[in-house]
């Protein structure tokens, strides 16, 4: 499992990656690996406003369709429409060209509350022993 360790992860394997006033987010090598072959991914639209811990996108895979959910609050500002043509990016590159879309934060203390690596790794490893 590669985990990033300047990324903060969500408990819904969400990452993060703070750049200036937005953060850029995807899902995480484990859920991308969990869900196999993606084959869709329904993006929000810019300008949405979305709340910590709700789900707001989805992603299908050859497994089965799950929900995305936003690590903080705050408004969509761009997403990635190349997943539109190419979702298997989110498989190929899901800390890079796999993103789903940045999110200018309303609450910058929900950031804080996002796992480093390694409490993501040991959240994982933790669930998967369940």
């Amino acid at each position: 499992m590669n985990t990033p360790t300047e990324l903060r992860y969500s408990t819904d394997h969400e990452w993060v990656r703070t750049e200036d006033d937005v953060v850029r987010v995807g899902i995480t090598d484990f859920a991308q690996d969990a869900l196999g072959d993606v084959v869709y991914v329904e993006l929000p639209e810019p300008g949405l406003e979305v709340q910590a811990n709700s789900a707001f996108a989805e992603i299908e895979s050859t497994k089965s369709v799950s929900d995305i959910f936003a690590p903080v609050s705050g408004e969509i500002t761009e997403v990635n429409s190349a997943l539109e043509d190419q979702p298997e990016l989110v498989n190929e590159d899901p800390y890079g060209d796999g993103w789903v879309c940045a999110i200018r934060p309303t609450a910058e203390s929900e950031l804080d509350a996002l796992m480093d690596a390694a409490s993501y790794e040991k959240f994982v490893n933790e669930e998967s022993q369940e």
